[in-house]
């Protein structure tokens, strides 16, 4: 009788949601190659999240809740990252992604960045992907 081996994978430990902590998101996008900004289950965040997965990538991913003071302050935090035209866009583009501590904008410009073939080699440039 031949013994069947299996491989079982263990079950992620760490959410990939993470909170706005102290540094704020300058550290998160400093700290990460990858990073989604998005409000509390907005399918938008979760496609922008989905297919970066889908190329192997594991984004972190930062959730703010809509109306939150929490949210101005990171709006504002996006524009001054961006030298002041980033509020307009985090105001009406949620996500916001950033690769390789660059703003890359919101789920159209991700798309349009996919599409083109432009996506892979930026991520491999941040060290996102290593293949």
């Amino acid at each position: 009788m031949a013994m069947e081996l299996r491989r079982v994978w263990p079950a992620p430990t760490k959410d990939p949601v993470v909170a706005v902590e102290e540094g704020g998101v300058k550290g998160m996008v400093e700290g990460s190659a990858v990073v989604v900004v998005g409000r509390k289950g907005c399918c938008m965040s979760h496609v922008a999240r989905r297919l970066l997965q889908g190329l192997g990538v594991n984004p972190t991913v930062c959730e703010i809740g809509e109306g939150s003071p929490e949210e101005i302050v990171l709006m504002d935090e996006i524009s001054e990252m961006d030298g002041g035209d980033a509020r307009i866009l985090a105001a009406t583009m949620f996500p916001v992604v950033f690769i390789g501590g660059k703003l890359v904008g919101g789920l159209d410009r991700l798309m349009a960045v996919h599409i083109s073939g432009e996506l892979v080699p930026i991520l491999k440039e941040a060290g996102a992907l290593w293949l």
